[in-house]
């Protein structure tokens, strides 16, 4: 398919004895290896925590390893039951440690208030996430969570502001934005923010960042 950039997104797989994190994992290498010009983002569950699934996932060497958070502390078990916001939190932290770039997201209008998106931002930042992504909830269907507000652009724009005055390398935030949005260019600019080389076979992604104005910390 000759893909410059793939976010491969995994679920959760309790009925496997290692939760699928060689799945994971082998998705990613196999990408890499049957074309090596394809950065990978993968976005996975947190295998409930458990270090070696996770070390089999992270000794993979995805270009990304996201985990959306999704909502605020508040609300995190009645939106999220099968998962806990600290859990979700050291799993991020423990991808950060092995040196991957970070990723997570946080989708508005399911019943928190603006304080706890900021508080939310923050817990992700100390935990060691990387690039954040902040998008507008929409119902799937009449059996899913009810809309709780449609937030403004302003809105938007405020939550990006201050995600990237806490920090965070890469931002997007806005009504339509999902967590593959722009993924690769995100990447990008993430590793030159660290001052980290790109591979020339990745440079293409590079490039892309170089012919910006204003990088990609924005509201859309």
């Amino acid at each position: 398919m000759q893909l410059r950039y793939a976010t491969v997104t995994g679920v959760a797989r309790d009925d496997l004895d290692d939760g699928g994190a060689w799945l994971h994992a082998e998705t990613v290498r196999r990408i890499h290896a049957e074309n090596p010009h394809t950065g990978v983002e993968l976005l996975a569950t947190d295998f409930s925590g458990n270090p070696s699934q996770l070390k089999t996932v992270f000794d993979s060497r995805p270009e990304v390893f996201a985990h959306n958070v999704e909502t605020v502390p508040r609300i995190f078990k009645r939106i999220r039951p099968a998962f806990r916001y600290d859990r979700s939190l050291g799993v991020l932290t423990a991808a950060r440690e092995e040196r991957l770039i970070t990723k997570s997201n946080l989708i508005l209008g399911m019943g928190e208030e603006p304080h706890e998106v900021v508080s939310a931002l923050h817990d992700l930042r100390e935990a060691g996430t990387d690039i954040i992504t902040i998008t507008q909830y929409l119902r799937p269907s009449p059996r899913h969570l009810p809309v709780s507000r449609w937030v403004k652009p302003a809105e938007f724009v405020e939550f990006k502001e201050e995600a990237e005055r806490i920090g965070f390398l890469g931002v997007l935030a806005g009504p339509l934005v999902r967590s593959s949005y722009r993924a690769g260019r995100l990447w990008a600019q993430s590793m030159e923010s660290k001052g980290h080389q790109i591979s020339a076979h990745l440079g293409h992604l590079a490039s892309e960042i170089a012919a910006t104005d204003h990088g990609f910390a924005q509201a859309v």
